[in-house]
């Protein structure tokens, strides 16, 4: 690990970024070139004590999972991540189907987005960067390690996946997340992760062996969605998929029709989401 380039990097590459990259608005008062440190710390998900002392040269060293996470902070494209990861002692991560760096293109339609619930998923049903409204209407699913990081595995494990759907609709649902799998799976054959969730989804639960073995690849998910949140009940909402180039990640957005009910429960979820986040 190199501590003091490690710093340098860091330092110039958000003094690099505007505010208006991130959707930050810039203020009066604002005489810091680029980002403060504590507004980097914040997009990466960390406390400002531990980016402080990164760029101050001081820090331990980052895992992985933090590096990922100041990459996504600080919109670096795939050259500057895998330079971060080198500067900081780390492999950088393969550049398979499967990356879980989200692009800066991604990441700057994400941050427009405030008024709408969003969030950027894998193929693999990872979600990976959620904007508030996002968390407080599905919880952090950015917070899962291990197999329960696929949304899939979830949904054939934790009931409280299934929570957010009326019971209703929960067969269609099961069909969809098997047959987007299987799709994954057939994308990446060889990514052993993808084999890892198969087999023990196959030992773990009977309804998703059922529905491997129908083989489906593609069920229509529909634009039209009924989300349950534990305080304001049903909400009837249209989502929007947008696609990266390579097809391995996807923005998806949660959108009401203006003056419908579900866009006075969206205002709500604006209030309810600031509360419970502070």
């Amino acid at each position: 690990m190199d501590r003091a380039q490690l710093a340098d990097f860091l330092r110039h590459r958000r003094e690099a970024l505007q505010p208006e990259e991130v959707g930050l608005p810039r203020g009066p008062r604002r005489r810091t070139a680029g980002l403060r440190r504590e507004e980097v710390a914040g997009l990466s998900g960390m406390s400002t004590d531990y980016y402080n002392r990164l760029e101050q040269g001081r820090g331990p060293q980052p895992s992985e999972q933090m590096l990922a996470a100041i990459a996504r902070g600080l919109r670096l494209n795939l050259d500057e991540r895998d330079h971060l990861f080198l500067l900081a002692g780390q492999n950088a991560p393969a550049r398979m189907l499967r990356s879980e760096h989200v692009s800066p293109a991604l990441m700057r339609v994400l941050d427009r987005l405030d008024d709408s619930p969003a969030q950027v998923v894998s193929d693999f049903g990872e979600t990976l960067v959620q904007n508030r409204l996002a968390v407080a209407l599905l919880g952090d699913q950015t917070r899962f390690t291990g197999p329960a990081r696929s949304a899939v595995y979830r949904w054939f494990t934790d009931p409280a996946e299934r929570a957010h759907y009326p019971i209703e609709d929960h067969p269609h649902q099961s069909r969809f997340q098997v047959a987007a799998l299987r799709g994954a799976l057939g994308r990446a054959p060889s990514d052993p992760r993808r084999q890892e969730i198969v087999e023990r989804l196959r030992k773990e639960s009977e309804e998703f062996t059922g529905l491997w073995q129908q083989h489906e690849v593609t069920v229509h998910a529909g634009q039209h969605k009924t989300l349950v949140h534990h305080e304001l009940g049903r909400i009837e909402l249209d989502c929007e998929v947008l696609t990266n180039n390579h097809q391995a990640q996807v923005l998806v957005i949660f959108t009401a029709t203006p003056g419908s009910e579900a866009a006075e429960k969206l205002r709500l979820l604006s209030v309810i989401g600031s509360q419970q986040l502070g």
